[in-house]
């Protein structure tokens, strides 16, 4: 396998230590570990980094949590395998594994997870729940090989499939509410200096399970047997304006026993990427409920 580095970049407002700790297979996995208290973890999606949780690092701090924020190989100032092969949904969710629970040993987890990170994070929750004390899915789901995501999805991936050189910092402007400014598409683009280092996002869509055949659907049919008896809290907090995953909270509502009781919620004035546009109010949501379960 062929892997590649980012070269050192730095973007305003992600000013954290970067850190670094070996997968399974030996690939660097970089991560902000700060603060100390109950832990929350935060995992991105598609194509974005760390950098996407930077309104919402400073509000879990404030409030006492310790904050660990992954880039996903292939993103970030993690390593890059340089072929789309390389990526599988079920390497994902080991390299999130090994890293988080063989390098870090993390207890007691809230999980906050967006896009992907909620593919990987449910799924490794579901996995080794005994690690979880509690969920929060944003914009997100857990596809299990029965259902077609919605045409502004394949829109999406169409255009990945015919786009060697993916616009990622433009991408993820187009999915939010609120201009982004020159210098913050800027910085979702800094991990990838070129072609080279966008397999992990290039192969992302077509890794997600949308029919029987596709290698994860077992998996994840496994996972939702798990989540439908999960009983720890669980609290959908999705976006007023994604056309991508509105209405993907109601399995969850309707499959998963912890989401009962719990005070959900939409983000008004967000888009797909509601960290972005709402990063702060996500985050105090969480704190604000997690007080509550205290």
């Amino acid at each position: 396998m062929k892997v590649l580095r980012s070269p050192e970049y730095t973007v305003e407002g992600h000013d954290w230590e970067t850190r670094y700790a070996a997968t399974s297979d030996g690939l660097q996995m970089a991560y902000v570990d700060e603060g100390s208290g109950p832990v929350v973890l935060m995992l991105h999606g598609e194509p974005s980094w760390g950098y996407l949780w930077r309104h919402c690092v400073p509000v879990f701090l404030e409030a006492g949590f310790r904050v660990v924020v992954p880039d996903l190989i292939g993103f970030g100032r993690s390593d890059k395998p340089a072929e789309v092969e390389d990526y599988t949904y079920a390497r994902h969710v080991e390299w999130v594994r090994s890293v988080l629970f063989d390098a870090l040993d993390l207890q007691d987890v809230t999980l906050l997870c967006q896009d992907w990170g909620g593919l990987i994070g449910i799924r490794l929750a579901m996995e080794h729940p005994d690690r979880f004390a509690r969920i929060c899915a944003a914009n997100t789901g857990l596809p299990d090989g029965q259902h077609r995501l919605p045409e502004e999805w394949w829109r999406f991936r169409d255009f990945v499939a015919r786009t060697e050189d993916l616009p990622v910092g433009f991408l993820v402007s187009a999915a939010v509410v609120d201009p982004m400014p020159p210098e913050v598409v800027a910085a979702y683009d800094a991990p990838f200096p070129d072609a080279t280092y966008k397999a992990g996002a290039r192969a992302f869509p077509d890794l997600i399970p949308q029919d029987p055949d596709n290698p994860a659907t077992p998996d994840n049919q496994r996972a939702w047997r798990v989540l439908e008896q999960w009983d720890k809290p669980f609290l959908c907090a999705f976006s007023d304006s994604d056309p991508i995953t509105r209405g993907g909270d109601r399995p969850f509502h309707s499959r998963v026993p912890g989401t009962m009781g719990q005070p959900h919620t939409t983000i008004e004035g967000a888009g797909h990427f509601l960290q972005e546009d709402k990063g702060a109010e996500l985050a105090q949501v969480v704190v604000d409920w997690v007080a509550k379960l205290a």
